[in-house]
């Protein structure tokens, strides 16, 4: 990766719209280059104590980045870099930063609330569990979806899946 190589990153959100019964996060399409800082804003569920910030690279499983309590940052161990943040203010509002984004940050990030944040632990396998389901939470989360991919062209054609038969948004350059 050459310091003059120019790379575009595209946020862009999945097709939610925050109508006060999900979570949401905004802004829904940001446009920047490699070396500029992003902020995912996400919205959690009103009375959600427990909120969760997830990074999915092409072909994996969601990793767990940092979770809350409220406000207060439970584990932030699974930030990639000194260069990814989160913060939540007033049980609420939750910001995940990323400072002079990289080729390598492409991944869908995801943002979740839960009543609770309790973790039950590892499961007891009777059998052997898909390694995807090794965390099981007391309750259930909502989730939003936001994806960060960077390029190295100047055309590029995206097409982001909706949920729901939702009309799905296409990006031309």
């Amino acid at each position: 990766m050459g310091t003059r190589l120019l790379c575009w990153v595209i946020l862009g959100f999945l097709g939610i719209d925050h109508t006060g019964a999900g979570v949401s996060q905004s802004p829904r399409y940001k446009v920047t280059k490699r070396g500029q800082d992003v902020a995912l804003r996400c919205d959690p569920i009103s009375g959600h104590a427990g909120l969760y910030w997830y990074q999915q690279a092409l072909g994996q499983g969601p990793e767990l980045l940092t979770y809350f309590s409220y406000e207060a940052q439970q584990d932030k161990s699974g930030l990639p870099s000194d260069r990814f943040s989160a913060e939540r203010t007033e049980g609420s509002v939750s910001t995940l930063k990323i400072q002079r984004t990289e080729q390598g940050n492409s991944a869908v990030y995801l943002c979740a609330s839960s009543l609770a944040t309790a973790w039950h632990g590892r499961l007891l396998p009777v059998h052997k569990p898909h390694p995807s389901f090794s965390l099981q939470l007391q309750e259930p989360l909502t989730f939003c979806l936001s994806l960060l991919l960077t390029f190295h062209r100047k055309e590029v054609d995206l097409d982001m899946g909706c949920p729901l038969g939702r009309k799905r948004p296409q990006i031309h350059f």
